[in-house]
C-alpha cells in the first residue's frame, strides 16, 4: 500500500509543475497542513470546475479556510490516493496535468477519475488556483469493490 506518483522529479521543473507535484505528494501522504501551506492566502480550489456535490454554486473554495473545509469534505474522507500523470504541459505560470487520480474509499471501493488538473502559481511559487476538469458521472461509473489483486 505504498504511495504511487508517476513523475520525473530528477529534472528541473517549472514552478507550477513543482507546486503540482508537491500538492500530489501532500495529498498522498495525508498531510493537510503541508497541502494548505502550498496555497497563497487568497488561493482557490475548483475541484471539479463548476457546480458539483462538493461546491453547489460552482464558485470554488477560497482562502485557507475554504480550502481547509474542502479537504475535510473530500480528501480527508479517502483512505488512499494514487496519482498517475500521463502528460504535463507547463506554460507561463501554469501547468496542466493530464492523468488519473485513483481513490480508495471506506468500505473497500475504488474510483478512477480521469481529468486535466491545472495549477497556477504566483511569483512566490504558491498556488493561486487549482482547477480540476473531470466528470462526476464518468468517475462514478468506475466505482468498484476492491479485490485482493488491487
Amino acid at each position: 500500500m505504498g504511495v504511487q506518483v508517476s513523475w520525473d522529479t530528477s529534472a528541473e521543473q517549472p514552478p507550477a509543475r513543482r507546486a503540482a507535484f508537491a500538492s500530489m505528494t501532500a495529498v498522498t501522504a495525508g498531510d493537510k497542513e503541508a497541502w494548505l501551506d502550498l496555497f497563497a492566502p487568497d488561493g482557490v480550489v475548483e475541484d471539479p470546475v463548476g457546480p458539483s456535490f462538493f461546491d453547489e454554486e460552482g464558485k470554488g473554495h477560497h482562502g485557507r479556510e475554504g480550502i481547509s473545509a474542502f479537504w475535510d469534505k473530500t480528501i480527508g474522507n479517502v483512505e488512499r490516493f494514487e496519482f498517475t500523470i500521463r502528460d504535463s504541459h507547463a506554460a507561463g505560470d501554469e501547468c496542466a496535468n493530464v492523468g488519473t487520480i485513483t481513490t480508495y474509499l471506506p468500505g473497500g471501493y475504488r474510483v478512477d477519475t480521469d481529468g486535466v488538473f491545472v495549477y497556477r502559481v504566483g511569483e512566490d511559487g504558491l498556488i493561486t488556483s487549482m482547477r480540476a476538469f473531470w466528470e462526476t458521472e464518468r468517475a462514478m461509473a468506475t466505482a468498484r469493490q476492491v479485490t485482493t489483486e488491487e
